[in-house]
Formats: C-alpha cells, sequence, structure tokens
C-alpha cells in the first residue's frame, strides 16, 4: 500500500468512527490495518501522514500523544 492508500485509508477510519460517535486513535488504526502492539510506531507514522495531508487532526491538540485522538478535517 503507498502513502496515498494509506492517508485515504485513515481518512475513510476516521468518517467511519466519527459517524459511530467514535474517534481514530493509535490503537484503532493498529487493529484496521493489523499491526502488532509492538509495531505502534507504525501505526502513529500512518496517522501523522494523514494530518500533514490535512486529511485529519487532532480533537485536542494539547493532549499527550498517548491520548490523543482525530476526527475528518471536516468534523
Amino acid at each position: 500500500m503507498d502513502i496515498a492508500d494509506r492517508v485515504r485509508a485513515c481518512y475513510l477510519h476516521a468518517c467511519l468512527k466519527y459517524a459511530n460517535r467514535d474517534y481514530l486513535t493509535n490503537g484503532s488504526i493498529r487493529e484496521r490495518f493489523g499491526i502488532e502492539k509492538e509495531n505502534s510506531a507504525m501505526a502513529s507514522r500512518y496517522i501523522r501522514e494523514a494530518v500533514e495531508d490535512g486529511m485529519i487532526h487532532a480533537v485536542d491538540a494539547d493532549a499527550s500523544k498517548k491520548y490523543m485522538k482525530y476526527v475528518p478535517f471536516w468534523a
């Protein structure tokens, strides 16, 4: 999967979570992509790429990285 596909997948995951009144988190991305817990840096990289592309943004930018939650850019 290339970067554009990962960004789109993260965005659509954020949309799905938002529609279900939930948030995209590192844990939800790991579950969606089937990433093991010890490889959580990979999920963080996917989230960072989506944030840099402007497809998702943090709910509370002052929250610690561990508790960061994300929503689609339009929310």
